[in-house]
Order: structure tokens, then sequence, then C-alpha cells
């Protein structure tokens, strides 16, 4: 249809980019693309072939077998969302734990890796009609995009969300360690010399310290029927 459009959700970890971006595409019908899951991926594979450790990171190798690393994602009609394969294996739990979240960071700092799942993101989305969330969508992969929001929160307010998620799930975590695992990947995504995470002059911020899953949905959905109207 001549009258979809791309959106690109950027902003720091946990600021539930993923929940309003699940949530529009269900909505409108679009594909959805979690790009965070795909970096999540190659660093869950890098600790499973032991590259990487809270002292050492031998991004050497990890490079070097870029080739074997293969992502995809296969849609889960029970859960109403796409989960992501790595090398044929669901990792979709896997890849959610505080553990990779204290090593991601690290991982997409590596240029090669950017590079390779870019082209990924490139190809998902280049017929429109997708929305995709991470921390360069509408600076990188989708610099064209007719809608770029930049979503953001007070770093306790995200340590709190997730540290709720993971108690939730089971896991065994305390907040003093969510808040730092935070602030840390905020430092490491804003510095990171290949595609820092930053606001795209054209993207729309939105501080959802204090908004309801609802008043954010509603907030957005304006945004994108708006954009749909003068594109067409």
């Amino acid at each position: 249809m001549s009258d979809k459009i791309t959106i690109a959700i950027d902003g720091y970890s946990s600021t539930g980019k993923s929940t309003i971006a699940k949530q529009i595409a269900k909505h409108l019908g679009y594909v959805y693309v979690d790009s965070g899951a795909m970096y999540r991926a190659v660093t869950y594979y890098a600790m499973t072939k032991g590259l990487i450790h809270e002292s050492d990171f031998n991004a050497e190798a990890l490079i070097y077998q870029l080739d074997i690393v293969h992502i995809n994602f296969k849609f889960n009609s029970e859960l109403g969302f796409a989960e992501v394969y790595l090398n044929n294996q669901n990792i979709e739990k896997a890849i959610r734990t505080l553990e990779v979240s204290s090593f991601v960071s690290k991982v997409a700092a590596i240029s090669e890796v950017r590079k390779k799942l870019v082209a990924i993101q490139q190809q998902i989305g280049k017929n429109k009609g997708v929305v995709m969330d991470g921390r360069d969508i509408g600076t990188v992969v989708f610099p064209d995009a007719e809608l770029k929001i930049f979503m953001t929160a007070s770093a306790e307010t995200r340590a709190q969300r997730r540290y709720k998620e993971l108690i939730e799930r089971g896991d065994d975590v305390v907040y003093d360690s969510v808040l730092k695992n935070v602030q840390e990947r905020d430092h490491l995504d804003s510095t990171r010399k290949d595609s820092p995470l930053v606001k795209a002059d054209d993207a729309i911020e939105i501080d959802n310290s204090n908004l309801s899953l609802q008043e954010q949905f509603e907030r957005v959905l304006q945004l994108v029927t708006m954009t749909i109207e003068d594109t067409e």
C-alpha cells in the first residue's frame, strides 16, 4: 500500500521501546522488528562460545565467526509476536537476562557487528510498513523514515521497570544491580564511536517517566496518524 510508512523508535534501554513498537505494529498491521534482540542474539552467541567475560572480550574471534551467525525472526501466533532465533534455535527467553544485558553494549559497539545487522534490518524494511526499535534506527538504519520517535525516561524509572520485569520472570536480581546496568549501558551506548545513541534532528522526543502504557500508545498513535495523513 502506498500509504505505508517506516516508523523508527529509538531511545535508552528499558524505556519501553519494544512495548510501544509492538502495540503500534499490531494496530497498523505492520511488521515489527526488535533490533535490540538481534544484538542480544550476537551477544548470546559470544557468551556461549566463551568469547566474552567480565574481564575479557575476544572481539576479533567474534568478528571472524560472524559469517556463521544467522539470526531470524519467527512469528509465534500464541504469543502474538515474532521470536528471535539464532542458528535455528529459539533464544527469545535466553537473551532477556541481566547477564546478556551487561555485555550487549560492548558487542553492539563492534563496527563489523553493526554493519552485518544494519544490512539485515534495511532489507527487512525496504518495502516500508515496518516499525523498528533500537538505538540507531532513525539515524543510521532508516535516516529517511517518515516518523522518528526518541523515547526517554529517568534512569531510576527505567531500572525499576526492568527490575520488576526480571523479578516477574523469576530471575534472582537486586535493584541496585539493575540500576547500575542501566547507567552503564547509557554511557556505553552514548559514547561508542560507531553509531552512538543520539536523538535524530527530526525525531520527536517522548519522556514516558510518568505516562501509562495507554497514554503512551495514544500519543504515539496520534503522531502516526498525522504522519500518514501528511504523506497522502
